[in-house]
């Protein structure tokens, strides 16, 4: 089990750029899927991105779409969530998630990191 470690986020305005990134401790084996989460207050937890880490092939929720980009780190077990275009829908606790398979079932979890986008 890999321990994550998100940070990055903060207050920006509207149309604004934020980078994340999610630190994993222990060994991340190639055959793990890494992603983002987000999840509003008052709202359920939803998919934002993910990335595999062998090939570094990547899925985005339509809401980030040509916004949000994922990139991961190999030397550093480092993965990113850069941030464009920032809007207040946007606002939320931002989760980073690995699985033991390319797409599996998420089973580690970070502690979250606030994103507020003002309008």
């Amino acid at each position: 089990q890999v321990q994550l470690v998100e940070s990055g986020g903060g207050l920006v305005q509207a149309g604004g750029s934020l980078r994340l990134s999610c630190a994993a401790s222990g060994r991340v084996f190639s055959s793990y899927t890494m992603g983002w989460f987000r999840q509003a207050s008052g709202k359920e937890r939803e998919f934002v991105t993910g990335i595999t880490w062998s090939a570094g092939n990547t899925a985005y929720a339509d809401s980030v779409k040509g916004r949000f980009t994922i990139s991961r780190d190999k030397a550093k077990n480092t993965v990113y969530l850069q941030m464009n275009s920032l809007k207040p829908e946007d606002t939320a606790v931002y989760f980073c998630a690995a699985s033991k398979t390319t797409w599996g079932t998420y089973d580690s979890w970070g502690q979250g990191t606030q994103v507020t986008v003002s309008s």
